[in-house]
């Protein structure tokens, strides 16, 4: 067996049965594309607030992939960059809501299918203020949740939510 290998004949017969496969692979390679964009074929929807797809902005705030949602962190000044309300958490809390809540149902889920859900407070003695307000939104009982106090958030926010949701089939 060792001397097949290592004859001409036992050579040239593996590199004969090898040869088409390597043609067959490198023309696979030379008809991909040269530079794929994000989104094709990978299955991964970058999206907007109004479900269109994102442009090239550094954050996307809603990312759909197989049957999960992705929602960027939004805080109170998030779709309202003036930010002309009340600093006090229960406004706040109400505003990055009914953006997490915007955004889900953009993205095909419901509040109900959030699963997981990460809250930043700039104090964690607004945690009950938080809390009266967030479980308005979750009359079945809320999903996963962590909630850190940070020092300070984007555009003097209180409160940030992040979430990750499932898309609800329809049918």
């Amino acid at each position: 067996m060792f001397s097949a290998l290592t004859s001409r004949r036992g050579f040239a017969a593996r590199l004969a049965a090898i040869i088409p496969g390597l043609a067959a692979s490198g023309a696979a390679i030379s008809a991909a594309p040269a530079s794929p964009s994000p989104q094709a074929g990978s299955g991964v929807k970058k999206l907007d607030y109004e479900g269109k797809p994102a442009g090239t902005g550094f954050i996307t705030p809603l990312i759909l992939h197989n049957d999960t949602i992705y929602i960027a962190g939004q805080g109170a000044h998030s779709h309202d960059p003036k930010g002309e309300f009340p600093m006090d958490i229960e406004t706040h809390t109400k505003k990055v809501m009914d953006n997490v809540k915007t955004l889900v149902e953009t993205g095909g889920g419901t509040m109900d299918s959030i699963l997981q859900l990460t809250v930043f407070l700039t104090k964690i003695d607004d945690y009950d203020g938080m809390n009266k307000v967030f479980k308005t939104y979750f009359p079945n009982g809320g999903p996963a949740r962590t909630t850190v106090a940070v020092a300070a958030l984007p555009g003097n926010s209180l409160v940030e939510i992040n979430c990750i949701a499932a898309i609800v089939k329809k049918g």
